[in-house]
């Protein structure tokens, strides 16, 4: 892959409506994690409480909070699903880009989150027996300088 390669690629169309909301998503999901929105969303819970004795504390005012946390909820989790699977895919573009460059990686964990999990499970296993490996040396090495 050449180093100049994501200029090219960055000269390709966008998709307003892609951009619009991924700019969205990023500033409300940013805000949304914040001090003042908790502290707002605490706020308002309390409001609501409070207005329990001006009504009654009857079905209308439980369907007020049920409502509002229900179309809540439903936005910020696509909101969360949209931010966490852009990481997820950049930080998976960097570390292929680095096993790209590190010489004695084998090509095979390019693109391993396209494998089977028994497949991820197998390489687990490999590198927990590795990593045992290198623990019994540690210890060996230990045990000589004493």
């Amino acid at each position: 892959m050449e180093k100049n390669s994501i200029h090219a690629q960055s000269s390709l169309p966008k998709h307003k409506f892609q951009s619009a909301f991924r700019g969205i998503a990023e500033k409300t999901s940013r805000w949304m994690g914040s001090p003042i929105a908790f502290l707002l969303a605490l706020l308002l819970i309390i409001l609501w409480a409070a207005s329990g004795f001006f009504l009654g504390f009857d079905a209308r005012w439980q369907l007020i909070i049920n409502t509002g946390t229900t179309i809540t909820t439903f936005l910020m989790v696509i909101l969360i699903q949209n931010t966490q699977y852009r990481e997820a895919r950049s930080i998976q573009l960097k570390l292929d880009e680095i096993l790209y460059g590190t010489k004695n990686t084998r090509d095979f964990f390019l693109e391993i989150e396209d494998e089977s999990d028994e497949e991820l499970d197998l390489l687990k296993e490999e590198f927990k027996k590795i990593r045992k490996k290198y623990i019994e040396r540690l210890e060996s090495k230990n045990k000589k300088r004493l």
